[in-house]
């Protein structure tokens, strides 16, 4: 394993902004993986930190494959990690949503650019992204569609669910749409948790990862079959919204199979206890995302259910 900084930007303040890739093997750029861009992203960056711990016993007993280089960075935004902001801590803007970046620009474009220099030219890009909604997520890997990576490739990670997503607007600054417009083929792998740690769900995104790793080549150990992935586009997946804003409480849980009219949960008044809204599935299927905050507002997103 080789550390190396990336990027560095300096500070009147504080110490540097160093941004550190862990480097495993030589030769072409094969994989490079990222954790976090945001500054709660620590589910992010600890799947990463796990995958580093199981590159360097790959590496050591040499199941690396020739002329591949695997390149992770496990953190880049932690001037707002180390103070609990999610985003830039001096102007509030997402650097995920500065790419590909300019180095003359604003700070955020300019960790942007350094940072997707570096990444330019790897055959494969792997986020561990966050979603802008508040909940749990099924462990899923995801594919911006802009016509250059198969989405069939998703299979080769061995997650239950692979969704296909059209860009927006929105999406076109993102690392993992650049990269693809860059020909690296790029993928976003979620799991159940963003600003708390999940173990399970993190070593699930382990597994997956080094899967995809053994399934194309770059690393020789034989990672066995978890599932068989379905592929389905966001045009699959119902969302429902409340109907009233006060407590919330599930009744169900990400994972699981319901009804079409199954109960999913309900809103409470909170100040007389009384249950004002009750939540129901307009379609069966598996729940795939759960809102897991006490309060919760009107016409808000609660649960995402993959339709059968």
């Amino acid at each position: 394993m080789r550390k190396e900084i990336i990027y560095s930007l300096k500070s009147p303040y504080r110490e540097s902004l160093d941004v550190t890739a862990f480097n495993f093997g030589a030769g072409k750029k094969s994989v490079a993986v990222v954790g976090a861009f945001r500054g709660n992203e620590v589910q992010q960056m600890y799947v990463c930190s796990q995958l580093i711990q199981e590159l360097k016993k790959l590496e050591k007993r040499g199941e690396i494959a020739e002329d591949c280089k695997i390149t992770v960075i496990p953190c880049v935004n932690y001037y707002s990690m180390n103070i609990g902001k999610r985003f830039w801590t001096m102007d509030n803007t997402d650097i995920n949503r500065m790419f590909p970046g300019y180095d003359l620009g604003e700070t955020t474009q300019r960790i942007a650019d350094g940072v997707f220099s570096a990444l330019q030219g790897y055959e494969y890009g792997i986020q561990l992204a966050s979603f802008y909604q508040q909940g749990n997520f099924l462990p899923h890997v995801k594919l911006m569609e802009t016509g250059f990576t198969d989405a069939q490739l998703m299979k080769l990670f061995g997650m239950e669910f692979g969704i296909v997503r059209t860009p927006r607007p929105y999406d076109t600054t993102t690392l993992n749409y650049n990269w693809q417009i860059w020909e690296t083929k790029a993928f976003s792998v979620y799991t159940k948790e963003t600003d708390t740690i999940d173990d399970k769900s993190a070593q699930i995104a382990v597994q997956a990862i080094l899967r995809f790793m053994s399934n194309v080549g770059i690393i020789t150990k034989k990672i066995h079959a978890a599932y068989r992935t379905e592929i389905i586009y966001e045009a699959g997946v119902e969302q429902i919204r409340t109907e009233a804003g006060g407590i919330f409480v599930s009744c169900t849980e990400i994972g699981k199979t319901v009804e079409d009219n199954e109960i999913l949960g309900k809103i409470i008044d909170p100040l007389d206890g009384e249950t004002i809204s009750v939540i129901r599935a307009d379609y069966s299927g598996i729940v795939y995302f759960e809102y897991n905050k006490p309060l919760i507002n009107e016409n808000t997103v609660c649960f995402k259910i993959i339709k059968d």
